[in-house]
């Protein structure tokens, strides 16, 4: 009776081995930085860093979030970020503001730049929402809230609340993604040229 017992709990594990190597990976997603600006945006002489954005729980993780009312947060199944979200959207901000080509340098925080300003930002949005039910495409949603701190001496000079949404076209992955990468993409551009215009120019 023993033996027959540790037999089917082999069979048992052994079946369940199998099920999670023949699992298929999910299907990784990655969003674009944002490259075209207004052709007025002035030039500025010093470097900025900018640091991993602040997160709730719910959005600090690599799953795609959505939202079928305001006070629920689930995720796509079988899809997933290169990276988790606060990470990725540091990266698009880091090479945004590099595509601006109006900046001497800018790096992350762990860059080791030495930082005459600190750009803090917290992500508020990230998230498709389906508040009018599941049977048609959802409205992305981005909001970046925004503080440019000057160095050494640690002093706010000033704040942005970037909030941007796209409707996706198709009910589907691929139309959700491009959604998320226009609401981001608006975004991006949104804080890099506040902050450009916000700090002094470079002197002639």
């Amino acid at each position: 009776m023993i033996t027959q017992s540790i037999r089917v709990l082999v069979l048992a594990l052994g079946l369940a081995g199998c099920s999670t190597l023949t699992a298929p990976p999910p299907s990784l997603y990655v969003l674009q930085p944002k490259t075209t600006y207004d052709t007025n945006l002035p030039a500025v002489g010093y470097q900025l860093v900018i640091q991993v954005p602040d997160a709730p729980q719910s959005l600090d993780t690599q799953r795609i979030a959505l939202a079928r009312s305001p006070t629920t947060i689930d995720y796509f199944a079988g899809a997933s970020w290169t990276d988790r979200a606060p990470v990725m959207v540091q990266d698009l901000l880091v090479e945004s503001f590099e595509n601006t080509r109006k900046i001497v340098s800018v790096g992350r925080d762990t860059s080791g730049l030495r930082a005459d300003y600190v750009l803090l930002t917290d992500l508020r949005d990230f998230e498709a929402r389906y508040y009018e039910g599941t049977n048609k495409p959802p409205q992305v949603r981005v909001r970046i809230t925004a503080k440019l701190i000057k160095m050494p001496e640690r002093e706010i000079i000033g704040g942005l609340d970037a909030v941007k949404v796209s409707d996706a076209e198709k009910n589907d992955l691929d139309g959700i993604v491009a959604a998320f990468g226009e609401a981001t993409g608006n975004a991006m551009k949104m804080i890099v040229q506040w902050t450009l215009r916000t700090t002094p120019p470079m002197k002639p």
